[in-house]
């Protein structure tokens, strides 16, 4: 929309996202959580016996013009988890109206919710689209071209080796988001994370069992002992994993930017593509370098919830909860940006011609085999011997054969 505050609300299209992690979504998932404990409460006979499919019809129900009603409700209360127990006191059956919400605390509730959350959209979106780079990468030709090693030239080496490296570091870093993505915890203890209400209330109960088999029905582990919050080290760790991949496809994106530079690497024309206002001639590699941008983007804003969700003073205080309403945002600029590198990949294309002639400009790059061969065969100093013959100098094809001439007479 033109409207739009954001570039991820306005300019791209990122409506996939709108099911896991929209301000409609969060709210879902609390009425969902919020939902499930009463189930949970009524199997335990802990309130009235309620059927749990009367319960899970308002869920079912539950769309957009319902989280409206939840929204309108807040512009009350101030408070986004009291905003869904009020709605869902006026849904439940009147028996079981005094039970919404009972013994627990918001961050119950939000804790599972944004998990949840973060969960479905990296299983669901980010893991696929992240296959589809690896994929384009590992289908990479294996055509001769030049190494570089501090931006000089250095030795040969072929296009898909060079891919085959950011493949495998890619590969790595992908089946470890996997793995922690299912390692994310739950904590649903009450207030100060010791059930003291509940305790108070329902002495019989044992509320640690209870609250470790509610945790674990969303697939979470138990997190057992915490204070008002779930501590965030699990969400840290997969944005840390998050950042290493970012860091790994940034490195690609800057490379493939020179590739192209270089003109090793060819673009798709678009006809009515503009590569610029005044340059009629110019066709570039935008969806490399806005993929930077938002990689850049996205690593920044994780950083930032990084240090932040560390620390929460004593045990709560509220200034996490604006940080983890970002969790969208910091997928959204991911999400452009692997768009942005997908869509790279399908415009560009190897010159071999080019990368035959840069080859072909210095033989000296040849320079590493000649004094492994020398020292191999038993020639003293070869390493020294044959930089002081070659070092600032280029070569021709007949002079680099020249000089192989001459070093092979100097063998023992």
């Amino acid at each position: 929309m033109l409207t739009s505050i954001t570039p991820l609300d306005g300019r791209y299209d990122l409506s996939e996202l709108s099911e896991f992690v929209s301000e409609y979504a969060l709210i879902r998932l609390r009425v969902e959580i919020e939902i499930k404990y009463l189930i949970k409460l009524s199997n335990y006979k802990i309130i009235p016996k309620v059927s749990p499919g009367t319960l899970l019809s308002i869920l079912y129900d539950f769309d957009l013009a319902e989280a409206e009603k939840v929204k309108l409700i807040e512009s009350t209360t101030r408070h986004d988890v009291k905003a869904v127990e009020i709605y869902l006191r006026e849904r439940v059956p009147p028996k079981i109206r005094e039970f919404v919400h009972i013994g627990i605390t918001s961050e119950d509730i939000n804790n599972i919710a944004y998990r949840l959350m973060l969960q479905s959209t990296i299983t669901i979106i980010i893991v696929p689209i992240l296959q589809d780079i690896l994929n384009n990468l590992v289908r990479a030709e294996e055509k001769p071209m030049l190494a570089r090693t501090h931006g000089q030239a250095a030795a040969p080496t072929t296009w898909g080796h060079e891919m085959k490296v950011f493949h495998t570091r890619l590969k790595e870093e992908i089946r470890r988001l996997e793995w922690e993505i299912c390692d994310l915890t739950g904590k649903f203890n009450g207030a100060v994370g010791n059930f003291y209400a509940l305790k108070l209330a329902y002495p019989d109960i044992d509320w640690d069992k209870f609250s470790r088999e509610f945790v674990n029905s969303f697939s979470l582990d138990y997190s057992s002992t915490t204070t008002q919050i779930n501590p965030f080290e699990d969400i840290i760790v997969v944005f840390q994993n998050i950042q290493r991949i970012n860091g790994i496809l940034l490195d690609y994106v800057q490379d493939m930017w020179r590739y192209i530079s270089d003109g090793w690497l060819k673009l798709k024309v678009e006809k009515n593509e503009v590569g610029s206002s005044t340059l009629p001639q110019k066709v570039n590699p935008i969806d490399f370098e806005n993929a930077e941008g938002n990689l850049v983007l996205a690593n920044g804003l994780a950083q930032t919830m990084i240090d932040k969700l560390y620390v929460s003073r004593l045990q709560r205080d509220l200034s996490n909860s604006t940080i983890m309403r970002n969790i969208g945002t910091l997928l959204g600029y991911c999400l452009v940006a692997y768009k942005s590198i997908l869509s790279g990949m399908d415009r560009v294309s190897v010159d071999t011609e080019a990368m035959k002639k840069a080859l072909e400009a210095d033989y000296s790059i040849y320079a590493e085999a000649l004094q492994v061969r020398m020292r191999k065969e038993g020639l003293h100093d070869a390493y020294d011997l044959i930089a002081s013959r070659i070092k600032g100098k280029t070569f021709t094809k007949e002079e680099w054969d020249k000089l192989v001439r001459e070093t092979e007479w100097l063998l023992p």
